[in-house]
């Protein structure tokens, strides 16, 4: 395993796993007000602890805000409006990633945690076996109302976050991996087979977690 990098076996078979998840996981990071960045339905609200102020923002959904990230040159929100920005299994759905990310930077005073998903991860099988397609990808007979704009793996995620800790003047504060859930024989044998920590999780992992924090 990675140095600083926690695994969690865990699958998110539903959206409102994953919100659990964030709040069992990171809520020591929420501080005193919260921006839900792609909230859907927003609940994440109903988990927080009182005192905690909720700002939830997405295209579709029920968010406070209606906001669509793609048509964005700002978010609607002063500089360090927020303790906390949560962001999980958005960013790969825009062209402007980029753009975005720096905007949850800009209006953060205190943490910032990012959920990527590893891309890689839903595509192995299917090209190993030859069929032709795969999710969030390929290309279907009508436009799809969503889909993913960026095919990176775990690696990748993690490089970029800590490029831009390094570059803005960040800090890493924690770092997580989540994988299903197998049984013990199959993880040795996955693991005797791929002993590099970054083979191993650009081919099982399923979502790298990153918490950037300001130094």
């Amino acid at each position: 395993m990675a140095t600083g990098l926690h695994r969690d076996i865990i699958k998110f078979d539903e959206r409102a796993k994953r919100t659990q998840y964030i709040k069992r996981t990171f809520s020591q990071y929420f501080g005193k007000s919260v921006l839900d960045v792609g909230c859907d339905r927003a609940v994440l609200k109903g988990m927080l602890d009182a005192g905690c102020d909720y700002t939830g923002i997405d295209i579709g959904g029920t968010p406070d805000i209606q906001v669509n990230l793609e048509q964005i040159d700002r978010l609607p929100f002063d500089d360090g409006a927020f303790d906390c920005i949560i962001c999980s299994d958005v960013l790969e759905h825009l062209d402007n990633l980029h753009h975005v990310f720096l905007e949850l930077l800009r209006v953060s005073r205190g943490r910032v945690i990012i959920g990527w998903p590893n891309n890689w991860v839903v595509a192995r099988r299917p090209i190993e076996r030859g069929r032709g397609s795969f999710a969030h990808y390929g290309l279907p007979v009508d436009k799809p109302a969503d889909r993913h704009k960026w095919f990176f793996s775990y690696t990748q995620a993690r490089e970029f976050v800590h490029a831009h800790a390094s570059r803005d003047g960040l800090d890493v504060l924690e770092e997580r991996i989540c994988e299903k859930p197998r049984n013990k024989l199959v993880f040795a044998l996955r693991h005797m087979r791929y002993p590099k920590a970054d083979l191993y999780y650009n081919r099982y992992s399923h979502t790298y977690w990153s918490v950037l924090g300001m130094k």
